[in-house]
């Protein structure tokens, strides 16, 4: 089969994050398909197709482009940030996995991107210095038992947290359930940080404790980072703190 599908991982927002594969895998392709949102981050030349869908589309999205890929075209599915991270890669193998058995002679390449994680970890300092857990609060895929389950389960462990898809205007009361079932097993003075659209235009980024922090500090374009027991937050007079968890386990660095 001569098609090619790329599944690519735009990066957190800003162009210069962006990976040069990626960059290389959306300019080779022939057709961009996507959610609307993220395609608009991409320059699209006048030789190229563009196929937008909407939000909660991710299988119909991926079949859609394996059926393109069949017929022989180079075909690019973004993402957000990295694809494997809450992104396409999965829609689409489960779709190969559950699907025609000729999608599985298509040439299927996954180009890495810097994850919402990576890049908010970054702006921040080092918060997931020493062992992190990643973990969506959205209950679309899974029953919101399950989520707090895994919640208290790593907050139980001692990992720092990035929490996914915080609220939106379906979920608007999540965060906040998550927030009081941690602040029931955490000291209240972790630090706690909502990073909202790193590396874009309109980055905002507050920082506060456990005991302190509010759901409606947080959109779906938030990052929420829930430190550990171990978590520091360096002060620097008339500027921004540094968060950072050290390497080391049990004990405080002096």
């Amino acid at each position: 089969m001569s098609g090619q599908l790329a599944i690519v991982g735009l990066g957190p927002g800003a162009d210069d994050l962006r990976c040069p594969r990626a960059s290389a895998a959306l300019a080779a392709a022939t057709d961009l398909v996507g959610y609307g949102p993220y395609l608009a981050r991409v320059s699209v030349r006048p030789d190229q197709r563009c196929h937008g869908s909407d939000n909660r589309e991710e299988a119909d999205r991926a079949r859609f482009a394996l059926g393109l890929a069949a017929t022989g075209r180079a075909v690019a599915v973004v993402s957000a940030g990295d694809a494997g991270v809450f992104g396409m890669a999965a829609a689409v193998f489960e779709v190969i996995d559950r699907g025609e058995p000729r999608w599985r002679d298509i040439d299927v390449v996954v180009h890495p991107g810097v994850s919402a994680v990576m890049a908010a970890a970054a702006r921040l300092g080092a918060p997931f210095g020493n062992d992190f857990c990643v973990l969506s609060l959205s209950d679309n895929l899974k029953p919101w038992s399950l989520v707090l389950e895994r919640l208290e389960a790593t907050a139980r462990a001692g990992f720092a947290l990035a929490l996914y898809n915080p609220l939106s205007k379906a979920r608007p009361w999540q965060l906040g359930e998550a927030l009081e079932r941690l602040r029931a097993l955490l000291p209240g003075e972790v630090p706690v940080a909502f990073a909202r659209a790193i590396s874009r235009a309109d980055e905002q980024v507050a920082i506060t404790t456990l005991a302190e922090a509010r759901a409606e500090q947080a959109d779906m374009r938030t990052l929420v980072v829930v430190g550990t027991a171990e978590t520091r937050v360096i002060a620097r007079p008339g500027r921004e703190p540094w968060i950072y968890t050290p390497r080391s386990v049990g004990r405080r660095l002096a």
